[in-house]
């Protein structure tokens, strides 16, 4: 059999095959939709493909020209499922067995799939129809594949490879021939997130517009119409969604078995015949046309393009020339994009730290101005606490004096009171209040004196911690020499500016004076063009002297600024590790008070403990002068009642008793001498302690008689009665006594402990001390 005639019995076979695909519309999905009365010459095409199918391997090696030349005339529909698995090897993959695990895990990629489906192949019955078998199915094998291939994931293009691989086949064999196509047939790298594959595909394509097209690529630049904005969607879907759907799969047949080099073929064929009307078209024209016209023109069928397609000049060496070269241009934009990026961040990082020595400038600035009006204030501070420092000293220097005039007064009044013990109870407790007033006024002396002693101390300390004046006067320097420099490099830039302007002028008027030249001889024009080309070099070396002049004064700036920023930043250091030593000096003394204090809690309850073991003392003593009152008022008793039975025998016996009488009384009054002295004692034993000035006794009652405290107030009647019918007269008698002084007499040396005022009572004595 001839191949003429082969041809001719395929494309009728074809065309048969169309006409029923437009009355049915759904014969490209199931092979039961064939016509039912096949011609001879479609026998006799299917014998052929049965026969190539039965001896596919000895075919494929041995007539494989052949085999290219019948695809390219068109696969018998009925073939197609199986001629495309044996074209691209997909029969028996290890991933068909690992479809239907697939379908049972979940993709993240379903959104996009399950938002896609309605768009691909919308009008086709298989697809039309929302969740019909046609989308469930498409949904399956895109969604199985973005999990095998998890990179690649989805990609809306793919799905109309998809559907046309599941209108020939069923969805397990798709899948297989789907994966095959992603890995040998360079679609994956189509598909790929960055689609590097496909601005390769579109730069050999252009190539080949530029090198056989040349005027239509001219027409391209100047209207700025890439490549891609009309062909990538011819290598991503192999023309499924720019052509009629029979023409595509007759493409589709020509690239399972000679890959993308007929995409390149198709796509400039496509160009050379609508050359003439795109040239005439604007950028939004020529995209309409290859829209709308260009898929119409294609309805009669798909012969013409590829007889024209095979008619292209398609070389393979110089296509992996073109690879090598965008793979190096591409390199090269990479490294370009890495320098760049470098750049961008070195450059973040300068303004960053630009910002940042501004903002430490300000701040130590700022800093600087605070540390001179605390100073200031300090200053103004420190002298008031001098004035209050004098003042209190005055007011000591008065207290001490009021106390030497106390004192003086009261060594006055010693003689009287031995010659004349006869006070007024005013008097004394006047003295007792002066004297009470002179040594509060001492110790509230001596307490500002220690508070204005403590604050000069921590004004010193402050002070100590600001910025000196040398600091203070470098940095004013400084700032004054940036200053200079800065109005410099601003002069110099202006006279600059004006040279620029003035050669300016100065070339406008030469060219003005040379505007009428042109009708000289050419010697002159020859002349007056070289001068001209003297004043662009004089005005670009001038702007060239400008730039460099300006680079350098910014980079002085710049030096400037880093030297600026380095002492600030040493000055901050040092700071730094002064604010450190205070840190560690404040927590050695604080370790320190903190011990002191643990003593002084130690001490104080050692004193608390002393003080209630003295009380219990006090109160055992006491108790056993109770028990002796006790005893004595017992006898007493007794006595009495032989006092009265001695009356009663003397009268019995008519005896002289007044004798025996008389030792009774006087036992009598010694007994309760000896209570009274008793009580006394007890008295004295209830004073409270005082660390300070303790007053005794310091008032009479209306009934004449002295308490000893308020507490004995209270607690001491008995010994009150025992004195309310002897009233005595007041007696002042001195009992001062001072150790440090030996020239003088005792009584004058107790001057300065206590004033003891006695009132002689029938039975006994009080005292008051101070």
């Amino acid at each position: 059999m001839s191949l003429a005639r082969l041809l001719e019995t395929d494309s009728k076979s074809l065309r048969s095959m169309n006409g029923s695909r437009r009355n049915s519309g759904s014969s490209l999905v199931s092979s039961s939709s064939a016509s039912s009365n096949l011609s001879h010459l479609e026998e006799d095409s299917w014998i052929l493909w049965g026969r190539i199918v039965n001896e596919w391997e000895d075919v494929r090696k041995k007539k494989e020209k052949q085999l290219k030349e019948l695809v390219r005339s068109g696969i018998p529909h009925h073939f197609r499922a199986i001629v495309w698995q044996l074209l691209c090897n997909a029969q028996n993959m290890p991933v068909k067995d690992q479809y239907s695990e697939l379908l049972k895990m979940t993709s993240p990629c379903e959104k996009l799939i399950r938002r896609d489906i309605a768009r691909t192949y919308p009008e086709h019955e298989f697809f039309k129809e929302k969740d019909s078998l046609g989308q469930e199915v498409l949904f399956n094998v895109m969604k199985a594949y973005s999990l095998v291939d998890r990179e690649v994931g989805y990609c809306q293009g793919s799905a109309f490879i998809v559907g046309l691989l599941l209108m020939q086949m069923p969805e397990e064999e798709a899948f297989c021939v789907f994966v095959k196509l992603m890995q040998d047939y360079r679609l994956r790298e189509l598909f790929k997130p960055s689609m590097a594959e496909l601005g390769l595909c579109m730069y050999q394509f252009e190539y080949m517009i530029q090198e056989q097209l040349p005027e239509l690529h001219m027409h391209f630049q100047a209207q700025s119409f890439h490549t891609s904005m009309y062909a990538s969607s011819w290598f991503l879907t192999i023309f499924l969604t720019s052509f009629p759907l029979p023409v595509a799969t007759r493409i589709f047949d020509i690239f399972m078995c000679e890959g993308l080099e007929v995409v390149f073929r198709v796509g400039l064929a496509i160009l050379q015949m609508n050359q003439t009307e795109l040239i005439q078209l604007d950028m939004e024209g020529m995209l309409q046309h290859f829209q709308r016209v260009i898929p119409h023109q294609l309805d009669s069928g798909p012969d013409k393009v590829i007889l024209a397609a095979y008619q292209v000049k398609y070389n393979a060496k110089k296509m992996k020339k073109l690879e090598k070269e965008y793979t190096t241009i591409k390199s090269k934009e990479m490294e370009e994009q890495v320098e760049i990026k470098r750049l961008r961040t070195e450059n973040r990082l300068l303004k960053q730290r630009i910002d940042t020595l501004e903002k430490e400038s300000a701040s130590l600035a700022d800093r600087l101005i605070q540390g001179q009006v605390t100073r200031a204030q300090e200053a103004e501070e420190l002298y008031l606490v001098k004035r209050e420092l004098a003042t209190v000293k005055q007011q000591s220097e008065e207290a001490s004096a009021q106390l030497a005039q106390a004192k003086t007064t009261t060594r006055q009044h010693q003689p009287h009171a031995k010659g004349a013990p006869r006070y007024s109870e005013e008097a004394v407790l006047q003295l007792e209040r002066e004297l009470v007033q002179a040594r509060l006024m001492e110790a509230e002396s001596q307490c500002a004196l220690k508070e204005m002693q403590d604050k000069i101390l921590d004004i010193e300390k402050r002070n100590t911690s600001l910025p000196d004046d040398t600091n203070v006067a470098r940095l004013q320097e400084e700032l004054i020499g940036v200053k200079l420099r800065e109005a410099e490099a601003l002069t110099g830039l202006k006279e600059l500016r004006q040279q620029v302007r003035g050669l300016e002028e100065h070339w406008q008027r030469h060219l003005a004076r040379t505007a009428g030249r042109w009708k000289d001889s050419s010697r002159k024009n020859t002349l007056s063009e070289l001068q001209d080309e003297l004043m662009s070099v004089r005005l670009r070396e001038a702007e060239a002297q400008a730039e460099l002049r300006e680079t350098r004064q910014r980079m002085l700036e710049m030096e400037t600024q880093n030297q600026i920023h380095s002492n600030q930043l040493r000055r901050a250091e040092q700071e730094s590790r002064c604010l450190q030593e205070c840190v560690q000096t404040l927590t050695v003394q604080n370790k320190d008070l903190l011990g002191q204090l643990q003593e002084i809690k130690r001490r104080q309850a050692e004193i608390e403990c002393k003080s209630k073991e003295e009380v219990m003392a006090v109160r055992l003593r006491e108790a056993d002068n109770i028990a002796a009152m006790a005893e004595l008022q017992q006898q007493i008793s007794e006595l009495e009642i032989q006092k009265e039975e001695g009356k009663v025998q003397g009268q019995l016996n008519h005896t002289d008793s007044s004798q025996y009488i008389h030792d009774l009384k006087d036992q009598i009054a010694e007994l309760k001498h000896e209570i009274c002295c008793l009580k006394g004692q007890r008295g004295l034993a209830n004073q409270p302690t005082f660390d300070g000035i303790h007053i005794v006794n310091h008032y009479a009652g209306h009934d004449g008689s002295y308490q000893s405290s308020d507490e004995d107030g209270v607690k001491g009647p008995s010994l009150l009665d025992a004195q309310q019918s002897s009233r005595g007269r007041i007696r002042l008698r001195p009992n001062l006594g001072d150790t440090s002084s030996e020239d003088e007499d005792e009584e004058e040396d107790e001057d300065e402990e206590s004033l003891r005022l006695s009132v002689p009572p029938s039975g006994g004595h009080k005292s008051t001390t101070v």
